[in-house]
């Protein structure tokens, strides 16, 4: 048996394409998901550009934001049933015995591999998930919401695990998209006074932010807004651009003693010195990723309403539409795509 599905073949820019695959067959301690719908991330639009900065294990399907219904478990699988709707974590393979793991940090283990380009991902209408990865969604959240699990699960971590905000601490979001707004929307629910920066061509994602969360948006120099008060800075900078240059914007605008933390990813050199960094006495924090409490804790919060993703989705479409779904979030006319491979 076969089934459609998104591949990225190459390294080469331009190469994915839908292709018929063989079906995924079942393994000891993993399940078969029938996928209700994933959501289309800019790790996946790099890979289709060939502009990321990862390793990829060519021909991959794409797709890490999902979430569906148990179809099939293994022999050996207990606890989860035929029926069940769930989501799945990204960490499709971790070594159990790295040190990273045995501290529930398994999205540090150096030998971890990811769906959608470590191994095959959800842009189909079929994959196969670890049990480990699993987590119920809540009654009454949307599937096409609950795929989106996974960048809220992003910015918690990097909100509240890797960041000191404290009530009334003034933070300025560089980057508006879907990490950056929902680092954004965060900010604020630890008490953070949120200001969000893009450019003018991020018209639409600063509109999104601005219109459906109420978090204030700039489209250019952030300078007066980061020294209003006494004009030392902001007490927090989030670099959520994916772009190694906007992290010497934020080492400029965060006050002394204040606090930076890197999100996006840039493969670009740096080309500056990071001296005021150290004279300043800031606090510079690289986050990644995301473990099991994360996850159970932002399912919470999106199935209270707490989070809610409706404003980013910008459409849906299927499969066969992978295209039109991938140039509207390149080209900035959406935030968030979603595919629902099943229609």
């Amino acid at each position: 048996m076969s089934q459609p599905a998104i591949v990225n073949f190459s390294p080469e820019a331009g190469s994915v394409e839908l292709r018929e695959v063989p079906d995924p067959e079942m393994v000891s301690g993993e399940i078969l998901l029938k996928v209700g719908a994933v959501g289309v991330c800019g790790s996946d639009l790099h890979q289709w550009q060939s502009t990321h900065s990862w390793p990829v294990n060519y021909p991959v399907i794409l797709g890490h934001e999902f979430g569906g219904e148990i179809v099939e478990i293994a022999d050996d699988v207990e606890g989860w049933s035929p029926g069940d709707m769930v989501v799945s974590e990204t960490a499709a393979i971790i070594n159990g015995e790295n040190p990273m793991t045995r501290r529930g940090l398994y999205n540090l283990d150096p030998d971890r591999k990811g769906f959608g380009y470590g191994v095959d991902g959800a842009m189909a209408e079929l994959v196969r998930v670890p049990v480990r990865c699993l987590h119920r969604i809540p009654n009454g959240l949307e599937m096409e919401h609950a795929a989106l699990t996974e960048p809220c699960c992003v910015a918690y971590n990097a909100m509240v695990n890797n960041t000191r905000i404290d009530p009334g601490d003034r933070v300025l979001v560089i980057g508006p998209g879907t990490i950056g707004i929902l680092c954004a929307v965060i900010a604020r629910l630890r008490g953070g006074d949120v200001c969000l920066l893009g450019r003018t061509e991020d018209a639409t994602r600063l509109q999104v932010a601005s219109k459906g969360y109420g978090i204030e948006v700039l489209s250019s120099n952030a300078e007066q807004w980061a020294r209003e008060g006494d004009g030392l800075g902001v007490d927090v900078v989030v670099d959520a651009a994916g772009v190694s240059r906007t992290l010497e914007m934020a080492i400029e605008l965060v006050r002394p003693a204040g606090w930076v933390t890197k999100v996006g990813w840039g493969p670009q050199p740096l080309g500056f010195s990071i001296d005021a960094m150290v004279q300043k006495n800031v606090t510079l924090q690289g986050s990644f990723s995301h473990n099991w409490p994360v996850w159970e804790r932002v399912l919470q919060l999106l199935g209270t309403g707490a989070i809610d993703v409706a404003p980013l989705i910008g459409g849906k479409w299927d499969l066969g539409d992978w295209r039109v779904a991938f140039d509207a979030m390149h080209s900035g006319k959406v935030v968030k795509s979603v595919l629902v491979p099943s229609g």
